[in-house]
Formats: structure tokens, sequence, C-alpha cells
């Protein structure tokens, strides 16, 4: 079984194609401009059996087309890596595309496992330098680099994601050094600038949370296109979602 927060039907920026998109509980990271904050505590959620899954996934199969599938986003999904290489395994043999969206920070044999059955990663780099790193998710970035130093060497092929908060993740100087880290890794496929949004700063509230990020506005057009410059001369295909 898996803890689930929640899913979403027709999915569509969160791999490629069409997707069925199924956000587990529970993460390691404290993002400071999390727009779940719901999904970071490991109670709650409902408990899914995997062939309930598995024929939802069944039933939205016709709207995948050649590229579509199903991606595994959280919270955290490594957290749950065995029993979701359980569902990996009978999504393959339905012929289905799996794509796991992680934080990257949690590399043992159950997600190596779990990678043999999964045809993307999306792997969200939050920052390069690891003071700035902590700052913004409580945590540090060793196992994230580690984590995607690995995906490079087993060759699988990857969507980098990186959040463009103003202040925090945006310094040019920043933007070079995770270039220059990740410049020679051939398994990256794009780079997904992901602009920073207050969308789930409602969700804060109804925790009775205190959202830090209050005082950073959204980027502007042209922080986004700069970001985007500086990371294009190190990844061929650099995009803005």
């Amino acid at each position: 079984m898996l803890r689930v927060h929640s899913i979403e039907s027709l999915g569509t920026y969160d791999g490629p194609g069409i997707r069925l998109v199924i956000f587990l509980q529970g993460c390691n990271f404290k993002c400071l401009y999390c727009a779940n904050p719901d999904t970071i505590a490991y109670q709650g959620g409902s408990e899914y059996l995997l062939e309930d899954l598995v024929k939802m996934a069944d039933r939205q199969r016709p709207f995948f087309g050649k590229k579509g599938g199903i991606t595994i986003s959280g919270g955290e999904p490594l957290i749950q890596a065995k029993e979701l290489t359980n569902l990996f395994i009978r999504l393959k043999q339905e012929g289905f595309n799996t794509c796991i969206d992680t934080n990257g920070s949690i590399l043992n044999t159950s997600s190596k496992a779990l990678l043999e059955y999964t045809d993307l990663v999306l792997l969200d780099i939050k920052h390069i330098d690891n003071s700035k790193h902590k700052k913004l998710t409580g945590m540090n970035n060793q196992r994230t680099l580690a984590f995607a130093d690995y995906l490079a060497e087993i060759n699988q092929p990857v969507w980098l994601r990186y959040v463009l908060v103003p202040g925090y993740s945006d310094k040019p100087d920043d933007l070079h050094a995770l270039g220059q880290r990740i410049s020679g890794m051939q398994n990256i496929e794009k780079l997904e600038i992901q602009p920073y949004h207050k969308l789930g700063v409602h969700k804060y509230e109804a925790l009775g949370c205190n959202y830090e990020l209050s005082d950073v506005v959204p980027n502007t057009p042209e922080q986004l296109n700069r970001a985007k410059k500086i990371l294009e001369s190190y990844v061929n295909e650099v995009v803005v979602n």
C-alpha cells in the first residue's frame, strides 16, 4: 500500500505528455516556498492498494497517447521507494511510462531498485550552494548532488527542475555554479526553470503556520530571461514553466 495525499488527472506539467500524477504523503524537506505544505507531515493522506492505482492508470490510458503516463510526486516519493517499486513493476508490465518527481535526497538500495523501472526522473535541485540550500529547505544538498551523480552514472534520463526564488536562488554566480556542476551530465535532457509563486500561501494559514517568504514578490520577466540565458550556456534545453 502507498500513503497518498492526492491524485491529479490529465496533468501536463509533470513529465512528458498527459499524465496521471499521484502525490504521496510525507517529505524530509521543509522548503520555505513549498506550495503543498500539507504533504510534508508523514501522517495524513489515504492508503491506496497498488492494484487500485494500476486500475486507475488503465482507465486513463486513452488520454496518455504515445508520451504520457504516470508521475509520482509528493511530498517526497522516495520515502516510499520499496512499495513504489512494486507499483512500477506492475505499471511497466502493463506498458505505462513511469516518472518520479524527487528532491533526490534518498539514495539507497530501495531507491536504486525503483530507478530500474523508472523511465524519467524529474530532479529538483533547490540550490547549488550548500548553506543557501539548507536555509531554503532545512537540509544540506550533498545527498541531492550525489543522487544526480548516480543518475548520470547509470545514464538515467533526467529533467532538472529549479525554482527561481528572488533574493534566494536567483543570483547569477549561483546559477553559473549550478550550470558548471551539471554541464558534463549527458543524461540531462532539459532544465525547467520554475517561477516562484505564492499559490500555496492559503494552505499555511489553514495549517496555522507562518509563511516565511511573504515579502518575496514573483519573478519579473527580466529575472526569468536572465536565468534562462545563463543556464542555456550549460544545458542544451532550458525552458521556463
